[in-house]
């Protein structure tokens, strides 16, 4: 498996702390693939706003089939998020 070096919750300072808090709001806790951006801050706010776009966008596809969607992607690319 390949090793990522990441900033953990407890180390957070900064921009990347307000992001982690934010994690832990939206999710009970900081997963490792919001950890996997955690040396591009901005990156990682980025990324979180386009889920967040995504999943909560008033047209097409309700929330529920987007959540399915993503779990299938998901177990298709056998990922376990």
């Amino acid at each position: 498996m390949p090793w990522i070096k990441t900033i953990a919750p407890r180390d957070a300072t900064g921009r990347l702390k307000k992001s982690y808090d934010a994690a832990v709001a939206r999710a009970g806790r900081v997963f490792g693939i919001v950890r996997c951006m955690s040396l591009a801050p901005a990156v990682l706010d980025a990324s979180m706003g386009l889920y967040g776009r995504i999943m909560h966008a008033k047209t097409g596809l309700s929330r529920v089939q987007r959540e399915l969607l993503a779990t299938v992607v998901s177990r298709t690319n056998d990922c376990h998020y």
